[in-house]
């Protein structure tokens, strides 16, 4: 049951961003959404890591201590919470770093696509989450057909 809160707050952190923060992204000047992406950033850096990896965790322990089916649910939302974990740190954060530049330096021009870029690796990393966050759903509403040890 554990592995349901780091999932759940995981899933609905990043759809959250994927849902209203981005689109308030889209809808203000460059200037000002190179600032706050770039202080949202520094604060979520500990907190979505911290949740990706307890969520990494919660669902390893989850397939250890689960069988048959139950067991390939939690190992498959595990596998999907560590494809979070690297669609993060190989494509969100070094485009973060640019972002951070920016904000002091202005955008390149080859802006807008790199920020397609960031938001293609945002959709992936929600999308990965969320998929995670159901298999745990179901692995833990699964009725237990034999004693768990």
């Amino acid at each position: 049951m554990f592995a349901l809160i780091p999932a759940g707050l995981l899933a609905g952190a990043f759809g959250y961003g994927a849902i209203n923060v981005l689109y308030a992204f889209r809808r203000v000047p460059l200037d000002v959404r190179f600032t706050f992406h770039t202080a949202l950033m520094s604060v979520n850096g500990v907190v979505m890591q911290s949740l990706m990896g307890l969520t990494i965790l919660s669902t390893l322990v989850l397939a250890a201590r689960s069988t048959g089916r139950a067991r390939l649910l939690a190992g498959t939302a595990s596998v999907l919470a560590a494809a979070a974990f690297l669609l993060t740190r190989l494509g969100n954060v070094p485009i973060n770093q640019k972002i951070k530049v920016w904000a002091v330096t202005g955008p390149p021009a080859d802006y807008a696509e790199i920020l397609g870029r960031w938001e293609a690796f945002h959709f992936a990393r929600t999308a990965c989450a969320l998929v995670a966050f159901l298999l745990v759903v179901l692995t833990t509403l699964r009725p237990v057909k034999e004693a768990r040890p």
